[in-house]
């Protein structure tokens, strides 16, 4: 990982076309400013671990799910 130190107004270039610009420091807080094609996708990580989570919890049913799942389609009446 590269860290930098940087003041406010002050900017990182990533690449030809992303800048991060530091636009306020107060306290523990920075607000940080990220100028990036539209087809490059920003994203705060706290977000992508949550949907991550919720992606997973989604694909794995529970044992109760699968059980009625399992029962539905035993008492399914049977095609000739």
């Amino acid at each position: 990982m590269l860290v930098l130190s940087r003041r406010v107004g002050e900017s990182v270039v990533i690449g030809d076309d992303v800048t991060i610009t530091i636009l306020e420091v107060r306290g523990d807080v920075v607000r940080v400013g990220i100028d990036a094609p539209r087809s490059v996708a920003v994203n705060r990580a706290e977000l992508l671990k949550e949907l991550g989570a919720t992606n997973q919890e989604s694909a794995s049913p529970s044992e109760q799910t699968v059980a009625s799942l399992a029962k539905a389609l035993r008492e399914r009446p049977q095609r000739d």
